[in-house]
């Protein structure tokens, strides 16, 4: 193992020991295996490359407080995964086998997971594909879960950094009844001219609205929306087309928690400038605040353009404290690896 300067770290992918991979024939998955190769040989016709048969997760595992490494809610992500392969007819990887799996390889990485107190964590990546060989469209007869791992620095430096969002009325995620509320791979394929576009005309990130009438808010390229009313309500939206955001839900609770009323409803455009605060949620950064979002060259201000208003950052630090084991996970949320 290379030294690592775990104080520059960003969010990149960067080798590690291995990873683990497991594979689905005639009904029954393998025992899972460690691999050292990052490389992946896969038959020139399978599912994941013709017909979109693959789905991903995204979680961290982090260094507490006490020295000892736990993940965070995968038992969520095992959920969720189990609700994409079902919408994509790939075979389903049990909920047990998923959280084991995940123990299993930052186990076998633990050099990898920083250190407590430098803001760093180690990002887990589950993947299910379809690997086997099909011309017809029609599911694979055999699949290939894998979950990588690499370590990643704090996604800001310096504190939680407040974003400009632009709505780009040309472009959808997702359809109606479409898949929007599963993690498909094909799902950032949709999104990613767009973002480039976004980000060319000097803007982080982008917000899309509904598909159908381009009157309600859906989700950012890619995290929920969630914003604090003036008198201090959580609300976020409530859509058939958005992916249920772990790191939202778990938002919510601590809200709860803390006494702070939350409402998950549809949110129309045009309430954009009525709240305190704005801000996209997932498990890359947490929380990010924005503060102004710009549509057809009108801007709305949104909240403060330095740093995070006073709610969101609560909020902020009380997951941050839970996952680093520097307040009580009070929910049973973090799963030791050893």
């Amino acid at each position: 193992m290379k030294p690592i300067d775990w104080n520059s770290l960003g969010f990149a992918f960067l080798d590690t020991n291995c990873h683990i991979r497991y594979v689905w024939k005639d009904g029954a998955w393998s025992d899972g295996e460690l691999v050292e190769s990052p490389y992946l040989n896969i038959h020139i016709a399978a599912t994941a490359l013709h017909y979109g048969q693959a789905a991903f997760e995204g979680l961290k595992a982090f260094r507490r407080k006490d020295g000892n490494v736990s993940l965070f809610r995968p038992q969520e992500n095992a959920k969720r995964m189990a609700m994409t392969a079902r919408r994509t007819c790939m075979a389903e990887v049990p909920e047990a086998m998923f959280v084991d799996a995940c123990k299993r390889v930052v186990k076998a990485n633990l050099d990898y997971v920083p250190p407590y107190g430098t803001g760093g964590s180690l990002y887990v990546r589950p993947l299910l594909i379809g690997s086997g060989a099909q011309i017809g469209v029609a599911p694979a007869d055999e699949y290939t879960f894998i979950v990588l791992v690499t370590p990643v620095g704090p996604y800001y430096k310096g504190g939680l950094q407040a974003v400009k969002a632009l709505v780009l009325d040309d472009y959808d995620r997702a359809a109606p009844q479409g898949t929007g509320h599963v993690k498909v791979a094909g799902n950032y394929a949709v999104s990613l001219y767009p973002h480039m576009q976004a980000q060319k005309a000097g803007y982080p990130v982008e917000l899309y609205l509904d598909a159908k009438e381009h009157k309600w808010i859906d989700e950012f390229s890619t995290s929920n929306f969630l914003a604090i009313t003036k008198d201090g309500t959580y609300v976020t939206v409530k859509s058939p087309s958005i992916l249920p955001s772990i790191t939202n839900m778990s938002l919510q609770q601590i809200a709860k928690d803390l006494g702070i009323p939350v409402e998950s409803r549809p949110i129309a455009f045009e309430e954009i400038s009525e709240f305190a605060e704005v801000a996209a949620c997932g498990t890359a950064v947490v929380i990010t605040p924005v503060y102004q979002v710009e549509r057809a060259g009108k801007v709305y201000k949104t909240g403060p353009e330095t740093g995070c208003g006073p709610v969101l950052e609560k909020l902020y630090q009380a997951v941050q404290g839970i996952q680093y084991g520097q307040q009580p996970d009070t929910h049973g949320w973090n799963v030791d690896v050893d």
